[in-house]
């Protein structure tokens, strides 16, 4: 599995979604992970995208392995945090699940879900970024149905984080996968996490949609939700500032849950 690391110290491992590789979530997280002192950042390309090829992983569960394998290999025994975004945040569920020990603070940021329901219609709030010829058609119908603020800003961070990212998916290797996405046995299948979570959704995401991640509280009694406004499924480009405040207080949270043993 390819990944590319930062710093060191004490790890925290990111998962992107799909469709894409490591480059956008550093684009979203390292402005943020970098000011941390002594912390080791992991972004791993998953299976199928990137520089990881899928092989012949046919499942989620098949994905599963393959990262606790990669924490088992990179990470060891130790503890870290986990980050995830879109189906990386699907994976990072499973992962404290099975790592719960070693997983002191779990963020999902718009969380792909089994109980996906009441997505709202794609709605786009600025277009201000449209400056011809410097997409493919390919391209550009990406950028329109990922982003909902499509301002100048966004694009020029859609061209450097997710662009590069597109022709290197594997799309047979993902489509594999992706007929057998669920796992096997739900993430939250066993007994409740009590490392504090957060949960980041997006008001306009019409991929995975705000409502049914609220049906997750139930199982992480130390989450905190948000609904952002003027935002879709890219809401990690698309409210910086606000990712880095809900970010940052997390981290506040799972450090001072470190100095506490009573859940």
């Amino acid at each position: 599995m390819h990944y590319v690391e930062y710093g060191d110290g004490a790890p925290i491992l990111v998962l992107h979604g799909a469709g894409v590789d490591h480059r956008e979530m550093v684009g979203a997280m390292e402005p943020i992970l970098s000011e941390l002192p002594d912390c080791r950042r992991l972004y791993p390309d998953l299976p199928g995208m990137g520089h990881t090829p899928s092989g012949a992983l046919e499942s989620a569960d098949d994905v599963l392995d393959l990262l606790l394998e990669f924490i088992d290999g990179v990470i060891g025994e130790g503890e870290f945090r986990l980050i995830g975004h879109s189906a990386g945040a699907y994976y990072a569920r499973a992962i404290a699940g099975r790592c719960r020990e070693q997983v002191t603070g779990l963020a999902l940021i718009c969380p792909l879900g089994e109980n996906v329901r009441d997505l709202p219609a794609h709605r786009v709030f600025r277009t201000s970024a449209d400056p011809p010829g410097t997409l493919d058609p390919a391209e550009e119908t990406v950028f329109r149905d990922y982003f909902v603020v499509q301002t100048q800003a966004m694009l020029e961070r859609y061209k450097e984080y997710v662009v590069p990212a597109l022709g290197l998916v594997d799309e047979a290797g993902l489509e594999r996968v992706g007929q057998h996405w669920r796992f096997s046995s739900s993430p939250e299948g066993g007994p409740p996490y009590f490392g504090p979570v957060l949960i980041v959704t997006g008001r306009q995401d019409s991929m995975v949609g705000y409502a049914g991640q609220w049906d997750l509280l139930e199982h992480y009694p130390r989450a905190t939700f948000a609904v952002l406004d003027r935002a879709g499924h890219a809401l990690p480009h698309e409210q910086p500032g606000l990712i880095r405040a809900l970010v940052t207080e997390w981290l506040d949270r799972v450090r001072e849950h470190g100095l506490d043993t009573d859940p």
